[in-house]
């Protein structure tokens, strides 16, 4: 089967979707033009910025997709790629478009705050800090995983460290010429994406790489390991470039960067677009896989927490609220920010599970063997030779894929840091007696860099991106169970937020628990802690939720 096939139907339903579904939502949530946004209304020219829609699609699209929409669906094609198909294409239209548009329409109606305060304004002030609790966890765990990925692309593409530590200047001259020197954004688009091509070609030339140097220690039987070497030395690198990029002004590093970064998240989809059609690739691993996979689990439900962000992510709803709508200039730019970009995405996860899918099975499990590079070696190689039938030469194409992961993983872990440094002020923000720990944002990043540092050196990453993949999840239906109380209680029908709250709840309740039980065969102490910690603040918010919703009902 051609896998030209597989592009063209998915294409087609996100485009109807887009333009049906989206403006069913568009009606459902009464969105104007007019309505003043909190970017202008709460402007201060550090968080709350207005952005051009092109730039602000940039940033939110690069900040949410990250790595995981790659690793997530060529990992879950273990089960088959046909399963994987369906639940991307319809998660991202009927789950993950809804709660990211839902999440960012819910942040500006509440003035441009969090996911903590709109929870606070419908579950009340425990919900809230259960919430933030929940929510800053997750981020940890994003920033853990994430540090880890790219940490091990650097080590096995030094090429793609040099072409992401001068991707990073680039940022800065460009938020400097556009905001500073007042440069058009056209001009400073054109000088940006030249400077990204010029950082990948010396990256190719002048390679940088860190000598290994590797020692571990374990705990009484249990496994809270700590390793050292050359991939933990980056892992180091990384979060303290994650500290310095949460407490900058957000146009100086976070927003150029991810706008630049998205042109390559572009040029992966349109690449990999046009490589497929013009090589045709055919399919050739099985459309159904076992039911039970060593080391991943069953596929209800951890094809569903596998594949992650592909679909629908509770991280997203963090961004939408947590960045993106204090940069929204109107109000009908949600669609095209937030459901679009879900849409895009979904799109993207697409092409990374046909680049799995092209190999043979005995090809993908040496892959995905330990020492075989995993889901980022699948997906560059695939990406590679589709992008060598193009006329690029086999080499550039596998490292121009290498630092594309890298590229969106980063800009993951440098907005996942600055949204942990919100919900770590949220939650020690007192009306009228802000503490310390409130106010000083540099103290709420060591925090959070601390713990995700922590977290990064404690297990292996397969487990710790389960963990990911099922309080990610586990968060979106924390979200929509929100807006439906919000919206109820503002008397707007719940349907379309209900049905995928309800099936996510079930899907990450599930996962966790199994999680919880390995981890206990595993003797994994850490794991162990954070999956009973998510099930009991997930518990006990649904409790809460279900007698507010009575209440609103009567």
């Amino acid at each position: 089967m051609p896998a030209s096939i597989l592009l063209l139907i998915s294409m087609a339903a996100f485009v109807a979707a887009y333009l049906v579904y989206g403006r069913r939502l568009e009606l459902k949530y009464k969105i104007d033009a007019n309505n003043k946004t909190p970017a202008h209304t709460k402007r201060d020219g550090v968080d709350y910025v207005p952005a051009k829609t092109p730039v602000l699609l940039g940033h939110h699209f690069a900040s949410i997709a990250g790595a995981a929409p790659i690793i997530g669906p060529v990992t879950a094609a273990a089960f088959g790629w046909l399963p994987v198909l369906l639940w991307v294409v319809v998660g991202s239209i009927f789950l993950g478009g809804v709660h990211d548009f839902s999440a960012l329409v819910a942040s500006i109606r509440h003035g441009g705050r969090t996911m903590g305060e709109v929870i606070e304004a419908n579950l009340g002030l425990v919900g809230k800090r259960l919430f933030l609790i929940f929510a800053w966890s997750l981020v940890v765990l994003v920033m853990a995983v994430f540090s880890r990925s790219v940490a091990a692309s650097f080590v096995k593409e030094p090429s793609t460290a040099t072409a992401s530590t001068l991707f990073m200047g680039a940022a800065v001259l460009f938020g400097v010429g556009v905001y500073i020197l007042r440069m058009p954004l056209g001009i400073g688009t054109i000088v940006g994406v030249c400077l990204v091509i010029g950082s990948i070609i010396i990256g190719l030339y002048w390679p940088l790489s860190i000598s290994e140097t590797p020692w571990a220690i374990s705990l009484s039987g249990w496994r809270l390991a700590v390793t050292y070497g050359a991939a933990d030395k980056w892992v180091i690198i990384l979060l303290v470039y994650c500290l310095v990029a949460s407490v900058t002004p957000v146009w100086i590093l976070l927003q150029p960067r991810d706008y630049l970064c998205s042109f390559l998240l572009y040029a992966v989809i349109v690449l990999g677009l046009i490589g497929v059609f013009v090589a045709s690739p055919r399919i050739h691993s099985p459309a159904v896989g076992a039911f039970r996979i060593e080391g991943l689990g069953t596929l209800f439900p951890m094809l569903f927490v596998t594949v992650a962000c592909g679909a629908i992510s509770g991280f997203h709803s963090l961004v939408s609220a947590g960045t993106t709508a204090k940069q929204l200039d109107k109000e009908t730019h949600a669609r095209p920010v937030a459901y679009g970009s879900m849409l895009i995405e979904g799109l993207l996860a697409v092409v990374a599970l046909i680049t799995a899918a092209m190999i043979s099975g005995e090809q993908y499990m040496v892959f995905m063997s330990k020492g075989g590079g995993g889901a980022i070696t699948v997906f560059a190689n695939g990406l590679g030779s589709v992008l060598n039938s193009l006329g690029l030469p086999l080499r550039m194409g596998v490292t121009f894929a290498a630092l594309a992961i890298s590229a969106f993983a980063l800009t993951s872990l440098d907005t996942a840091t600055r949204l942990g440094r919100f919900m770590f002020q949220e939650f020690f923000d007192r009306p009228g007696r802000s503490s310390v720990l409130a106010r000083n944002r540099y103290i709420a990043t060591v925090f959070t860099v601390g713990a995700a540092a922590f977290l990064a050196y404690s297990g292996t990453v397969q487990t710790l991106w389960q963990l990911f993949g099922s309080a990610n999840q586990l968060l979106a239906s924390l979200t929509l169970l929100a807006v439906t109380i919000w919206l109820s209680g503002l008397g707007v029908k719940t349907a379309f937020i209900k049905i995928p709250m309800v099936f996510m709840f079930c899907v990450t309740l599930t996962a966790l628990v199994l999680l919880a039980i390995k981890a206990w065969h595993a003797r994994s102490l850490l794991i162990l802690s954070m999956a009973l910690l998510l099930l009991a603040v997930a518990a006990f918010l649904v409790f809460t939720a279900l007698r507010v919703g009575s209440r609103v009902r009567r």
